[in-house]
């Protein structure tokens, strides 16, 4: 089962050649682009071409046949039949951290140092890492599916600033990146990152929305990010003491649109996701905007907000298309999806309702002489409704024909 450039010691799956266990690729592959992930490693043999293998090894969990775990990875903890947090660090002879002198003792035999006690009760259990490993695979295999695509938003003039305030989880930097990329919006700046910029775990969160985490900029403070902007809105969920403006999302993009125009440059703050935006940073914002929400369950994801306000500016600019563009797949327009068949004529129609009367007729469905023509009406308001297609009337007609004249019957005595 195992792979050539897959070796098992004492254990561990590793990479052959190297020491670095299987789980240590997969995790620096999956935080950073493939890239930048085997330019850290420094494995010789260890390309694009040959990282494969390894890969496949971790996804398809082949390691269980070997009898073997690595470092970190939850079928390592489950292999050690460590259920709860307890047994985890009884499992240790002491566990301690690197920002205090805090230190846990066990009856076990091994020595862990972890960042944390926070981080450490959240990723005791392992990482699995066979996802990861299939989500770094699908990107190898398929890559960032894109045609007729630079790298860049469509071209459409001037776009609004985002300026996202001391955002405390990097992945959901990504995922606004992604937002920001479906409706056209490309300028991001970053107030006080908690994690840090730049940082390549946004880059994975932005699945390919790349060119907006390269151009971000990061600013330690609020007031240093807002320069060069003339006008400014705050999102917020909570109701502030404040007099301003009060805005919905459609009224925002707007007065954007409006001021952008004029040759304004303008911005849209959203908050940490913790707790939003301060009294005091939204003091410094010409308007408040608020979204239409369920007043009892009112806070919004980060890159939700985005979402709703990147939505609201690809509407009112006009320069999106339904759905996704490539090579195979032209624009689309609202309403009925006709797949290139068009609508049938009144003659197909006409022809229609004349086979399947007929058959109707032969087969007796008609009981009552009396009635046949207020039903037969009804039947041809009801297909006349449908809107059918030309090839619909044709499917419908040989449909009549297979139940009239079935074809295990032909030739049968009665």
């Amino acid at each position: 089962m195992k792979s050539d450039l897959v070796s098992v010691g004492q254990g561990e799956p590793r990479v052959a050649g190297s020491g670095l266990p299987v789980a240590a690729v997969v995790h620096a592959c999956h935080e950073k682009t493939l890239k930048v992930a085997l330019r850290e490693l420094n494995v010789p043999w260890l390309d694009a071409g040959t990282i494969e293998p390894v890969l496949t090894y971790c996804a398809e969990q082949r390691c269980k046949a070997d009898n073997a775990t690595c470092p970190g990875c939850r079928l390592r903890t489950e292999k050690l039949g460590l259920r709860t947090f307890d047994e985890f660090v009884s499992s240790h002879a002491e566990i301690t951290f690197e920002d205090s002198a805090l230190y846990l003792s066990g009856t076990g035999t091994g020595w862990l140092k972890a960042r944390s006690l926070e981080h450490l009760a959240k990723t005791w259990a392992g990482e699995e890492y066979w996802f990861w490993a299939r989500r770094v695979l699908r990107k190898l295999r398929h890559g960032i599916r894109r045609a007729a695509q630079t790298g860049a938003p469509p071209p459409q003039g001037a776009t609004p600033v985002l300026l996202l305030v001391r955002p405390q989880l990097v992945d959901n930097i990504g995922m606004v990146a992604r937002a920001m990329a479906n409706f056209g919006l490309e300028h991001l700046r970053l107030v006080a990152p908690r994690d840090g910029w730049p940082n390549e775990k946004a880059r994975i969160a932005a699945s390919g929305a790349n060119f907006i985490i390269d151009g971000a900029e990061a600013f330690p403070g609020f007031e240093p990010a807002l320069a060069g902007l003339n006008w400014v809105a705050a999102t917020t969920a909570r109701q502030r003491d404040l007099a301003k403006p009060v805005l919905t999302p459609e009224q925002a993009v707007a007065q954007m649109r409006r001021r952008l125009a004029e040759g304004q440059r303008c911005g849209i703050v959203f908050g940490p996701e913790r707790n939003g935006l301060e009294t005091g940073e939204v003091a410094n914002a010409d308007a408040i905007v608020m979204a239409s929400v369920n007043p009892s369950f009112a806070s919004l994801n980060l890159a939700q907000a985005v979402l709703l306000v990147g939505y609201e500016w690809m509407k009112q600019t006009g320069g999106g298309t339904l759905g996704r563009v490539t090579a195979y797949e032209a624009p689309i327009a609202p309403g009925l999806n006709t797949r290139g068949s068009p609508p049938a004529g009144r003659d197909e129609l006409i022809a229609f309702f004349e086979h399947l009367e007929s058959e109707l007729d032969a087969s007796g469905f008609f009981t009552a002489p009396d009635k046949r023509a207020s039903v037969v009406q009804n039947l041809r308001s009801m297909f006349v409704r449908m809107g059918a297609t030309e090839q619909e009337i044709r499917t419908l007609r040989g449909i009549v024909k297979a139940l009239a004249h079935p074809k295990g019957l032909r030739g049968r005595v009665p």
